[in-house]
């Protein structure tokens, strides 16, 4: 059986890491002012947030067109592909994973497409997918590589702050919004989607970003001590390289025995979370132990 992987916009796989895994990437819309973009397409992470700098309006995002996402999965079916996965972000902040599931119903007499719920978005999802292509390359079936992914995407885990949650509440993404509003302007809420809906909810308040990166720490080590394999860590900034570098250092530092990766939230996170947030999220290392 010949399998192809698919992914949405907000993988934020290098370009790179995309041409080297054969990932087909659908790009996620986006609205500032009035205009339209494709994220990864006719906008660049770094014109993103000038944009969002100076926007007049808040952003919005939607989702890619049915006949766009049709038109991908036909051309693979024509190209001789027997099965597509198709890996997207949670279902709890985005409808993307149930349109695929209806098209999958609506094309299945011309090939066979499977959705997958990656519960997460950003590199995390970045990195099911990798590990999807790379079974896919290695020749193992479907089944085996479903039930693979299904098992790697119970190991991830996440905690992050944003600057304010003024994007959040807009933007109607954070699942537990009113018992933080209140203070919106004078906490640094601690947020995670490793929850039951694998949504995004604030579960922690803190008066600085410097106490709400330690906070941060605090729980990484924590939660790391429960896990019976090593693991690999990924450091996320919002238009913040240079804080987000910072902390990876400091964070590699008092682990040495983790590898650490600097990321990225690119446009369509970023419409939700604003500038300024960092997050730190890890999972198995399969280098070092795999599925």
């Amino acid at each position: 059986m010949k399998i192809a992987v698919v992914t949405d916009s907000t993988c934020y796989l290098s370009e790179e890491e995309v041409k080297d895994n054969n990932i087909h990437v659908v790009p996620i819309p986006l609205m500032i002012d009035g205009q339209s973009y494709r994220e990864g397409v006719d906008i660049s992470t770094e014109e993103f947030y000038d944009k969002l700098a100076h926007s007049q309006s808040f952003p919005s995002t939607s989702q890619p067109p049915i006949g766009e996402l049709m038109n991908l999965y036909q051309q693979l079916a024509d190209d001789g592909y027997d099965a597509v996965i198709s890996i997207h972000l949670s279902k709890a902040i985005s409808g993307l994973v149930n349109t695929v599931a209806q098209i999958a119903e609506e094309m299945k007499d011309t090939i066979k497409i499977v959705p997958v719920d990656s519960y997460l978005t950003v590199k995390m999802m970045g990195r099911l997918v990798l590990e999807a292509a790379r079974e896919v390359e290695a020749g193992k079936d479907l089944d085996t590589i479903l039930a693979n992914l299904s098992k790697y995407r119970e190991t991830f885990n996440d905690v992050f702050v944003v600057d304010d949650l003024q994007n959040l509440v807009r933007g109607g993404r954070l699942s537990n919004a009113s018992g933080f509003v209140g203070s919106i302007l004078k906490i640094k809420p601690l947020l995670t989607m490793h929850t039951p809906r694998h949504a995004i909810e604030a579960f922690e308040k803190v008066r600085s970003m410097k106490k709400a990166k330690l906070r941060c720490e605090q729980i990484f080590d924590q939660e790391i001590a429960k896990v019976d394999y090593p693991v690999s860590a990924i450091v996320y900034h919002a238009n913040c390289p240079k804080a987000g570098q910072k902390w990876l250092d400091k964070l590699a530092a008092d682990h040495p025995d983790i590898p650490f990766e600097l990321s990225y939230f690119g446009p369509v996170v970023g419409t939700h979370i604003g500038q300024g947030a960092l997050a730190i999220s890890w999972n198995q290392d399969l280098k070092r132990k795999p599925l």
